[in-house]
């Protein structure tokens, strides 16, 4: 793995939350000079003024992540619903719109969109206004896909179980809820950080050239 992006430039978005800590560190483990930001990127100038610091882009990793609390929909409300959006879907084209030129004018990028495995398969708990920003961050990427190719090459994962600070804290880890919810997770255990940088890796390299707006899941079988 040491060296197989020796020279790139990979932006990393919201590195401190969710598995950013780990994409970073399987990054810089493969030789890429890693531009991790920890900014919040809900302002609407925020993407613009992040991709003119980053200056040249060859990677951006779009990791965007909000807690919430799961509720049934029928008590969802309009904030809630607008935060989420806010958070994981308006920054992500934001921050396509602001790198995408300079890929498309050098004919060469990568795009990885850090999604979820809640767009890919419903659960009765609670989580359909999250789903929702969700399922928006990964039909925006498959549409943005196929008009950027083949010179960029845009693409996602999807993950769940995986263990991070943001949605499966070690605090949560001690409930009954998670324990019922681990019992749907065909792997019995959930992923490291790794196992989501590992694929965006693989996603951000060679090896997915002849991929275009295609979703990568990482949830250990939840969506087989």
């Amino acid at each position: 793995m040491n060296g197989r992006l020796e020279g790139r430039r990979v932006l990393v978005t919201q590195a401190d939350e969710c598995c950013g800590e780990g994409i970073v560190e399987v990054f810089r483990e493969a030789g890429a000079h890693v531009i991790a930001d920890t900014r919040d990127l809900s302002p609407p100038l925020a993407a613009d003024a992040l991709v003119r610091e980053a200056g040249h882009v060859d990677v951006l990793i779009a990791n965007l992540a909000v807690p919430f609390k799961a509720g049934p929909a029928v008590d969802g409300s309009d904030d809630e619903m607008q935060r989420m959006m806010a958070a994981l879907y308006y920054p992500l084209h934001r921050l396509v719109r602001a790198v995408l030129p300079q890929m498309i004018e050098r004919r060469s990028g990568k795009i990885v969109v850090a999604g979820s495995a809640n767009a890919l398969r419903g659960r009765p708990g609670g989580v359909a206004m999250y789903a929702a920003a969700r399922g928006a961050q990964l039909a925006y990427m498959r549409n943005v896909a196929l008009e950027v190719a083949p010179d960029v090459h845009v693409n996602a994962t999807a993950q769940t179980f995986i263990d991070n600070p943001t949605y499966f804290s070690a605090q949560y880890q001690q409930t009954e809820e998670f324990r019922e919810r681990l019992a749907e997770c065909p792997a019995g255990r959930l992923g490291t950080q790794r196992d989501c940088g590992q694929a965006m890796l693989f996603l951000a390299g060679r090896e997915s050239d002849f991929m275009y707006g295609q979703t990568l899941p990482v949830a250990g079988g939840w969506v087989a």
